[in-house]
């Protein structure tokens, strides 16, 4: 029978079971950290996957398309899609946040609290670093623009080479299926890690510390459900797929995501349970990479609850054009701030600064910035899925999965 229980209801299984634990470690003021290890052997084996999955699947499916019209083509619609999507999340969250005043009527000391600013980089300098000086430097240090760049330009050009270079492109594909392969081994060890994890979080941060912010977690949560329903499920709609498909499809790569707070952990999974969903490997190997890097729906809904919540503690109105000027600031933050680790504070920085709100307001939600972590990484990758899904529709390759799948 154990061997009948899905590996989506097994990582369930492992996060109820780290909540539980975790609270209980906190209750009786015992010392979880030895969780940690438990948690952090299950990210090292996922990212250890991460750069060799990307790039071998994007070789390949970039060697697949000889026509390099398509892929220009389907560039042009995955970024229109990530910006489009990005500025309603912004939107959406800001509507919210003035409906349900997250920072209205609470008392928290402000004076004496210190952040350090974080420069976000130029466009123009992420946008000259995307090409590697020496891809084998980017492969080695996880740079995944360069990466993406590097791959995509490799398999394109053994597309041009023809029967030459058939030889290299089998060893190309056989490389690919034997990751999303070695995958599916480590995805074994996921539900022990996802409970290491969640008992690690809890047990040290403990569920009281969300009380004070309890507000500002649920505008964050609330406005995040709303992205899905008002956002991606009417995609998927059009793509053909019900909510119950969408949902249990990607249920692997959400568990992941919001337990990890990593979308790079998510990525190798998030990429096989898409294709499930109908997304070519071709779309789906461009899309998804890139978006792991760039699209930040659930950062730009972070960003909008946070801007909100920080101006009404320190009493700072936020007018129409200054709303305005953030949802602006997330779309183009969301490739400003594309490759460079920690994205979401460099956003919210960059927006605090913008519209005059103290930067030392990022220290307020610190203490909690897991917990929405949780929801903004979830947010992040069941965007990137979206993408790759409806973007395969409009290129007229999606075979949405049977009812029963």
């Amino acid at each position: 029978m154990a061997n009948k229980v899905s590996l989506p209801t097994k990582m369930a299984i492992g996060l109820v079971l780290g909540l539980c634990v975790g609270a209980a470690f906190s209750t009786a003021g015992w010392d979880g950290s030895w969780f940690k290890p438990i948690g952090q052997v299950f990210i090292n084996l996922v990212r250890m996957l991460v750069v060799p999955l990307v790039f071998f699947t994007l070789v390949a499916g970039a060697a697949s398309i000889a026509d390099i019209s398509k892929l220009g083509r389907v560039a042009l619609k995955t970024m229109v899609f990530y910006l489009l999507t990005t500025a309603l999340a912004i939107s959406i969250a800001l509507i919210l946040a003035n409906f349900f005043e997250p920072g209205v009527g609470l008392n928290i000391v402000t004076e004496g609290i210190q952040y350090k600013q974080v420069a976000p980089p130029s466009i123009s300098s992420v946008l000259i670093n995307i090409i590697p000086i020496n891809p084998m430097q980017a492969l080695a240090t996880g740079n995944m623009l360069q990466i993406i760049f590097f791959a995509i330009l490799l398999g394109f050009t053994l597309s041009t080479l023809g029967d030459f270079a058939k030889p290299m492109t089998k060893i190309i594909d056989v490389m690919a299926e034997v990751m999303i392969k070695m995958t599916g081994y480590v995805m074994v060890y996921a539900p022990i890690g996802i409970f290491g994890l969640m008992a690690y979080t809890v047990s040290m941060y403990g569920l009281e510390v969300l009380l004070p912010l309890a507000k500002l977690i649920l505008v964050m949560y609330i406005a995040s459900l709303a992205q899905i329903l008002l956002v991606y499920l009417p995609c998927m709609r059009f793509c053909g797929i019900s909510p119950l498909q969408f949902i249990k499809g990607l249920a692997s790569p959400l568990i992941i995501a919001f337990s990890t707070c990593s979308s790079a952990a998510a990525l190798s999974s998030n990429l096989q349970s898409s294709q499930r969903l109908g997304a070519s490997k071709t779309v789906s190997s461009f899309s998804i990479p890139l978006g792991n890097t760039i699209n930040m729906d659930g950062a730009a809904i972070y960003m909008g609850v946070a801007a909100v919540f920080a101006a009404e503690i320190y009493g700072i109105p936020l007018p129409l054009d200054k709303q305005l000027t953030i949802v602006l600031l997330a779309v183009l933050a969301s490739i400003g701030s594309m490759g460079v680790p920690g994205a979401a504070l460099i956003m919210v920085t960059m927006v605090f600064a913008q519209v005059g709100i103290p930067l030392e307001a990022i220290a307020l939600i610190a203490g909690v910035d897991r917990i929405m972590d949780m929801a903004r990484t979830t947010i992040n990758v069941l965007g990137d899925a979206t993408a790759a899904i409806f973007v395969t529709k409009l290129e007229g390759e999606l075979v949405p999965p049977k009812e029963d799948a």
